[in-house]
């Protein structure tokens, strides 16, 4: 009879709650019989049997019942044989399902013991972003614009709770409508922040109360201001940026991030980078219309980016002081570009009497003039506000100069740089990858030779790319409501859009080569990836930049520096099985991938089963939906594929 029973279930598809709800409550009714066979058995076992060996018991029987059930079939049989884009496929089919199903039905006598859910956090924290708490960073000391930088040791929270979305909040409008149009009550902005923007970047309109809307093809200026970029560097159009070198830049200060979504259809990536804003976030503005942004500034520490990472760095009244300090900035700004990048900055602070090249500049601009001499740079063109200088592709410049110089860093200051102080010294100039901008390959795919420069094998690269391509388009096809045992709906919408539809901002956390995002540009998806090498893995991280994608050193101990629900996406490959042999707190890590990942966003993790079980168990207590996927080849890998819900209290 319980197999007829179990047999209909299957065949009629219920949902697992569905099956789970009447196991257990079959469970309770038959604890609940006094018949004849249950009093012989407590005179044979002399007392009557603990409810967690009776529950043991019914769960042992029925999987009994599910394996002889599924013995004629030969469905896993072959899956040993099946090739690695099938696997997924397979998924679906009726019999996997089952022992998937099954897979769950082990968690069920763990269910006296349940996680309890976290709560919600107040409307406080709704953007709220650990460690810069500017409040806290003042009362421990810092001052002169420290306050503003990243200080985790001073702002820790011991309670967890998870950050709830604004009342308005509304899921974004997919890509590329999205790009132009976000719903206001997304970000914590106020209209008169809109209005006083005067920069190019920062020119919008409100369409309607609930709506900001940005006309980048509309009087914004800001294709007039790349074009104009793109002439005094010598290039015919902005188009002709890509095949001169300038495939990645780094605009400080970014407004709300036009720069960069006008170039981003020219296949230029552009990071956005500026300082904490408890409202009218740059930052926030730019990640919500799906451009690549974080928060960062170099008050007193580098950047989280090795040497040599950028073909330009760019600064349009991005409020720095450049030659403050010794001109330590620039320094940094140094760092960071390749040989012959380019270093642009538009300040009104910076126009010339007579408005000519020739002409003497302002008292302002003569100390920033001296300072790029000293770094071997060329003052390369002026424009009415906006300046360009190039770094030198001979490192040989830096032995020839007279004036009184900025000294070369030794070997050692050319470590990861992750917060580490600001230095007052050139670095890389003996590096490998000291390689012009102009010499380097077109496209994300790395020559030979450029790859040996990083310890690589083209044959290894080649082969993580092809397991990533295969490996994507699994991902994409699980990412639908339909492998949970339900359909999650948002509120007020009967029959949602497919997820997938919305997937434009990505985060892989353990990016390894990168070989995710290159598996997104080979299959063309609308995405942008924002690849982190995690804090003592090896240093990947020249080798992803040196392909043109996003990418940044993090300690996944520590919260990312981002605003809360600016990620469609999150891929963990392996890190679990990191955080287990680390200081890391497992749980701490699941509340701020909650924070970080927007209402109806995907986490997908593969790992050990161990470290998969462990985190599905803990799942329950951020109310995500999860679901184990078994690869049925032998291995001890694991998917989970896990949803945040739409919660609004």
């Amino acid at each position: 009879m319980l197999y007829a029973l179990f047999r209909d279930l299957n065949q009629r598809r219920f949902p697992f709650r569905v099956v789970l709800h009447w196991i257990v409550k079959g469970t309770s009714e038959i604890l609940d019989m006094r018949s004849s066979w249950v009093n012989k058995i407590s005179v044979i076992l002399g007392s009557k049997p603990p409810f967690s060996w009776l529950i043991l018991c019914l769960i042992s029987v029925l999987a009994l019942i599910a394996v002889l059930g599924t013995s004629t079939s030969n469905a896993f049989d072959s899956v040993t044989t099946t090739p690695v884009s099938d696997i997924y496929a397979s998924y679906r089919r009726q019999k996997e399902r089952a022992a998937i199903d099954l897979f769950d039905l082990k968690s069920l006598s763990l269910a006296t013991t349940r996680l309890k859910e976290f709560g919600l956090c107040g409307k406080e924290r709704e953007n709220h972003v650990p460690c810069y708490n500017v409040t806290a960073n003042l009362l421990a000391g810092y001052k002169e614009g420290e306050e503003y930088d990243r200080h985790c040791e001073v702002s820790r929270t011991a309670q967890r709770c998870l950050v709830r979305p604004p009342k308005d909040y509304k899921i974004p409008l997919s890509w590329p409508v999205g790009r132009d149009i976000i719903w206001s009550g997304n970000v914590k902005v106020t209209r008169d922040q809109l209005l006083s923007s005067g920069s190019p970047t920062k020119r919008l309109m409100l369409l309607e109360e609930n709506q900001i809307a940005f006309h980048s093809e509309d009087g914004d200026g800001v294709k007039e201001y790349s074009f104009q970029i793109a002439e005094m560097i010598g290039l015919g159009s902005d188009s002709e940026f890509f095949q001169a070198g300038v495939r990645s830049i780094l605009d400080i200060g970014c407004g709300f991030g036009s720069l960069g979504a006008h170039l981003i259809s020219l296949n230029v990536m552009v990071m956005c980078i500026a300082t904490y804003e408890a409202t009218g976030s740059q930052v926030q503005m730019a990640l919500e219309r799906g451009l690549p942004a974080m928060l960062g500034n170099f008050v007193t520490k580098q950047l989280p980016y090795p040497s040599l990472s950028f073909d330009m760095v760019h600064c349009a009244q991005c409020d720095i002081s450049w030659n403050d300090k010794g001109g330590i900035f620039l320094i940094e700004a140094d760092r960071l570009l390749r040989p012959g990048g380019y270093f642009v900055l538009t300040s009104p602070t910076g126009k010339t009497i007579g408005g000519s090249l020739s002409s003497k500049k302002t008292n302002i601009l003569t100390p920033l003039e001296e300072m790029t001499k000293k770094l071997c740079w060329i003052l390369l063109a002026q424009q009415y506000e906006t300046y360009i200088w190039q770094k030198t592709t001979d490192p040989h410049c830096y032995f020839s100069r007279k004036q009184e110089v900025v000294p070369l860093c030794k070997e050692a200051h050319d470590t990861p740089s992750y917060y580490q102080p600001l230095v007052p010294c050139i670095s890389s100039t003996t590096s490998k990858r000291w390689i012009p901008i102009y010499n380097r390959s077109s496209g994300s795919h790395l020559s030979s030779a450029e790859l040996e420069v990083h310890g690589v094998q083209s044959e290894d690269y080649s082969d993580e790319l092809q397991i990533w391509q295969s490996a994507l388009k699994n991902y994409w096809s699980l990412l639908t409501p339909l492998i949970f045992s339900d359909h999650p709906k948002r509120p007020g919408d009967e029959d949602p859009l497919p997820p997938f539809n919305m997937i434009r901002n990505v985060m892989d956390m353990n990016a390894h080569y990168g070989g995710l995002n290159a598996a997104f540009v080979e299959q063309k998806k609308t995405v942008w990836v924002m690849n982190v090498v995690p804090v003592g893995s090896p240093n990947t991280l020249p080798l992803i930049l040196d392909q043109g994608f996003a990418g940044v050193l993090h300690d996944w101990c520590e919260p990312f520096p981002t605003y809360p629900r600016t990620y469609d996406l999150l891929h963990a490959n392996g890190l679990l099985s990191q955080l287990l042999s680390s200081r890391c707190s497992m749980i701490g890590l699941l509340v701020e991938m909650d924070r970080i990942l927007r209402p109806e966003g995907w986490v997908v993790f593969k790992d050990k089963v161990g470290p998969i079980e462990k985190v599905r168990m803990l799942a329950t207590q951020i109310r995500w939906e999860a679901r184990v996927i078994d690869f049925q080849n032998g291995s001890d890998q694991r998917l989970l594929v896990c949803q945040k819900p739409f919660v609004k209290k």
